[in-house]
């Protein structure tokens, strides 16, 4: 050990001026910068494309929320896109009274429970806020993002971190630090009642959603006298009706703060440069000098098992967790192996003892860190008329088998190897890089132990495992019991009286302005040459082969591509699914999955409309020997009728879990109004099917492929020759292909007339969509437009839906539209908008919906912002590796054979405005939509709906089709 920590010191040099440290032997090749004002700056090179994932990271969450104004740190988060002293207002003089008075009419609001009293005061706010909006730009800060050609704005809050996310073309560093800086340090709490009613949707949406409440449950047992257990991230509903603006104030004080504070950034960039920007406009930034965290006793140690239950319409499940040291300690790395150990996909405890024989439905562990604490968890579901205790009893045995010893003396070489794959397929992400940067920040691991995690994990040995295992796996757990019930804890939502306030879409501060004209270094666009970028040949064996070279590293993707998808046979997927239960003629099925494991390798069959894929990846030097076993278990799997039956069960047991689930419930009824009872998703052998079925034939199924007409896809370091003569040596090929069935097409209905669908599902919100297709047919002519109408329209947060339906109205957490272009030559454009908004606002949603439909709101400004939005995240943009074949193939299935993006580029600087609208009149507008709703009826204004047109309602049945 004394050699590793000499190679993964870490090292201090000094670049340009600007002292950093890194360390020997990291994969990231991480600069750590700290300002003289104490802000920490990761930088991490990746010059694959240019484009730099940047995250800014406060290491505070819900942990630090004071305990009269749970999620003040989330909302606060949702503030801080509402614009500073220099952007998102007109007239901050005249603006700031109002923003006073309502701050202060918010610490009388909080304090009065009279319900009459409660909408005086709050009629009051609305009314002032009305007042503040005449002088309020909202979203100049997502007009700035687009502005530089930004995507993935975003942020995120937990216990001990709030993120705010952004991914910028590499030539924007300058501007983006502008922004962020005026952001960080001159943030102003404007938009609050409407912004306010966002996050209770949010809230609502959390309502119906069990997991969620069962993870409430168990951590508020884990940790009984800690914020992780008392209190939650998104806040309590009285908290959030009744919100202090003094405290978000001081909350920002305190926290948001340089030495607080780190930048996490990934990708394209000169680091000298970078950080001489960040210093330019982040030196100023005024460090705390008392910055503390409130500190919390010790949480008591359990001697014996600990309970709760939460009840509600979710499928039953059961969670089990034990309690660890803080994410930072050696400790976890300790806890991330057995977890791994535990379950990992393939050759875990759990998954051979309990998934693969089917014990249960389904079982998986996960190591969850945070600041002060980490946890082992452990989910499992049931079986069909299997009780939870019994999946816990199955669950502890495992742990038992941990503490004894009981599993292969492979399998820890395995995760290991296994993890090196995982960290050698992470460098390809700018985002993973970034995740990893944060996830060290918030729980104060220095980097050095970050980046050393492998090689600790190389010296872990069995025995140490086990020891550890018997010292930490005793009865001091907590069991979190999820049963099927009615949630009598959730409150009657009363639609609050808000005024719409006004967009002022036209309106524009000095500073966006200035940040939309400033000049940088044009990114010269990269487009796909399919002739140049990808290679089409032949294997030895004849089968057609597109090949893209790895270069960088020596993981490979290999895919055979088979000409027959479920529209030929609705059986494949689940011939597929069974083929995971079974083994060979000479391997068993458990021995299959721990040699796929040991092996980094990993396969799966997935099964589209059209096409069926194979698709191998893992570490090109074991290709081969990984080929030669997915080739044998697709010729030789052998029948088992007891895992048959069990699988048989499970899937019955699944498919009743799915119809309990809102969102499986949506994902339904939108297939089914979309497509009729003929769909892919519901379109499947009954179970009735299923139990008739002789398993051999499902298996030939799958054996049968190699008789189907299909192609090699194939990104790696093998050269074309190299990876021709493998595929001839490993996988068989006949003399000549066999036809597929023949295809029943998945056919999108047309809507001649409206026409409104609802769905049962007892929740505080509805799931809605409305869908127009007129079948339209799709010309490559018209895609320049149509990208440009939804970057304007409702593409994202600096658009017309979000900016009516959220930042205006408070309607809904979620909103979008788009016009949908098909993927494949002869399939119909459509029109859809989708929303989740709670249940007494689905009219104004509709009516406001129909509105901008009908309308579509038209700016100068935001238009030309659309296009150079566009216009820079098209520059920027680069296809790579496994991503070029699928390019290629998605624009074979177009009927068209070069890259849309170019085409799209190059007619941007023509498009005008009034070629969108004109667009929109002739495709949305005016036009006869399919409302679909999932919902409960009996909290709906359903006379409302029927005057908009007839009403159909089907049951869960229906839109599942069993």
């Amino acid at each position: 050990m004394a050699m590793l920590c000499l190679l993964l010191s870490f090292t201090g040099l000094k670049a340009q001026g600007y002292h950093y440290e890194s360390v020997e032997g990291d994969l990231l090749k991480t600069r750590i910068y700290t300002l003289d004002n104490g802000l920490k700056v990761f930088l991490s090179v990746n010059d694959e494309k240019p484009r730099i994932a940047a995250h800014i990271v406060v290491r505070t969450g819900s942990r630090n929320d004071p305990a009269e104004t749970t999620g003040l740190a989330h909302y606060l988060e949702h503030l801080m896109f509402k614009g500073t002293d220099k952007f998102g207002t007109s007239d901050l003089a005249k603006e700031t009274p109002y923003l006073d008075k309502i701050e202060a009419l918010y610490e009388t609001y909080r304090t009065i429970t009279d319900p009459e009293k409660r909408k005086a005061v709050y009629h009051e706010i609305d009314s002032v806020s009305q007042l503040a909006a005449q002088y309020n730009i909202p979203n100049e800060y997502d007009k700035l993002m687009s502005a530089i050609g930004a995507e993935g704005t975003n942020a995120y809050t937990s216990n001990d971190v709030t993120c705010y996310t952004e991914n910028i073309p590499s030539n924007e560093v300058e501007n983006w630090a502008k922004v962020q800086a005026d952001r960080f340090m001159n943030m102003v709490i404007r938009g609050f009642h409407t912004e306010l009613e966002a996050v209770y949707e949010e809230y609502n949406i959390g309502l119906a959603n069990d997991s969620r409440k069962v993870w409430y449950a168990f951590n508020a047992k884990m940790f009984p006298n800690h914020p992780y257990g008392t209190q939650t991230t998104i806040g309590t509903q009285e908290h959030l009706k009744n919100p202090s603006i003094v405290n978000i104030k001081n909350y920002f004080k305190k926290y948001y703060v340089p030495n607080n504070v780190a930048i996490c950034m990934a990708g394209d960039f000169n680091p000298d440069e970078v950080i001489a920007i960040i210093d330019r406009y982040f030196g100023e930034w005024k460090p705390s000098t008392d910055l503390s965290y409130p500190q919390y006793a010790p949480v008591p140690d359990f001697t014996q098992p600990v309970d709760t239950t939460v009840v509600g319409q979710e499928a039953e499940n059961i969670m089990i967790g034990w309690r660890f040291d803080e994410g930072a300690s050696l400790q976890a790395d300790t806890v991330s192996v057995i977890a791994e150990i535990l379950s990992n996909g393939k050759a875990g405890l759990l998954d051979l003892d309990l998934n693969q024989s089917m014990k249960c439905l389904m079982s998986g562990a996960l190591c969850s860190t945070m600041r002060d604490y980490s946890q082992l968890i452990i989910i499992g579901l049931p079986q069909q008329g299997q009780t939870l205790d019994e999946v816990k009893a199955l669950i502890l045995e495992e742990i038992e088998k941990l503490k004894s010893g009981d599993f292969s003396d492979d399998l820890i070489p395995s995760v290991v190897n296994n993890y090196k794959l995982a960290a050698y397929q992470s460098l390809a992400s700018n985002d993973e890089r970034v995740s990893s940067l944060v996830d060290a920040f918030v729980l104060g691991r220095d980097w050095s132990v970050q980046a050393s995690v492998i090689q600790r994990m190389e010296g872990m040995t069995k025995q140490q495992i086990v020891d550890f295992a018997n010292r930490h796996f005793l009865d001091g757990y907590v069991v979190a019991y999820k049963r099927m019930g009615t949630d009598d804890s959730q409150k009657k939502i009363e639609k609050p009286a808000i005024t719409a306030i006004p967009s002022n879409r036209d309106k524009q501060s000095k500073f966006v302005a200035d940040i939309i004209a400033s000049k940088t270094e044009p990114i010269q666009p990269r487009f796909l040459d399919f002739d140049k970028d990808l290679t089409k040949s032949k294997t030895a064996n004849g089968l057609p082969l597109l090949y893209v070279n790895n270069t960088t590293d020596g993981l490979f993707n290999l895919t055979f591509r088979y000409e027959i998808g479920c529209e030929n046979n609705k059986w494949l997927a689940y011939a597929a699914s069974y083929l995971d239960y079974l083994g060979t003629d000479k391997l068993t099925a458990q021995e299959v999955q721990q040699k796929i494991y040991k092996l980094a390798c990993s396969y799966n069959i997935s099964v589209g409309s059209k096409y069926l894929n194979v698709n191998l990846i893992g570490l090109n030097e074991n290709l081969p020997e990984f080929l030669d076993l997915v080739e044998d278990i697709i010729s030789n799997a052998k029948v088992d009728m007891e895992a048959y039956n069990l699988w048989v069960e499970t899937e019955k047991k699944s498919r009743e879990d799915n119809k309990l689930d809102q969102r499986y419930n949506f994902s339904m009824l939108n297939s089914y109004s979309v497509y009729g009872k003929h769909s892919f998703l519901r379109d499947v052998p009954t179970i009735d099917e299923l139990k008739a079925t002789n398993p051999q034939t499902l298996l030939d199924m799958i054996s049968g492929l190699r008789n189907i007409k299909h192609s090699v896809l194939y990104y790696g370091p093998y050269t074309t020759d190299e990876i021709s003569n493998v595929i001839a040596k490993h996988h068989e090929v006949p003399a000549m292909f066999q036809p597929a069935p023949k295809a029943e097409p998945f056919v999108e209905q047309t809507t001649p007339v409206n026409e409104i669908i609802i769905a049962p599902y007892e929740a505080k919100n509805i799931y809605m969509r409305q869908f127009h297709n007129e079948n339209r047919q799709w010309s490559a002519d018209n895609q320049p437009v149509i990208e440009l109408f939804n970057e304007y329209f409702g593409g994202g947060m600096n658009t017309v839906v979000f900016q009516e339906l959220r930042e205006s109205r408070g309607l809904a957490y979620s909103a979008s539209a788009a016009y949908v272009t098909p993927s494949q030559k002869g399939k119909p454009e459509y029109a859809v908008t989708t929303i989740i908004s709670q249940n007494d606002k689905m009219m104004d949603c509709i009516r406001v919906f129909n509105s901008i439909i009908d309308t579509i709101p038209q700016s100068a400004n935001a238009f030309e912002l659309a296009k150079q939005a566009l216009t820079k995240r098209l520059a920027a943009q680069r296809i790579t590796k496994f991503g070029i074949i699928n390019a290629y193939l998605s624009a074979q299935m177009l009927g068209i054979d070069y890259d849309i993006n170019e085409k799209v580029y190059n007619a941007i600087p023509s498009i005008t405005l009034d070629d969108v609208v004109n667009f929109e009149r002739q495709t949305m507008a005016r036009k006869p939509y399919r409302y679909i709703i999932l919902g409960d009826e009996k909290n709906l204004d359903i006379e409302a709906l029927e005057k908009i047109a007839p009403v159909r309602r089907v049951t869960t049945e229906e839109i599942f089709g069993y």
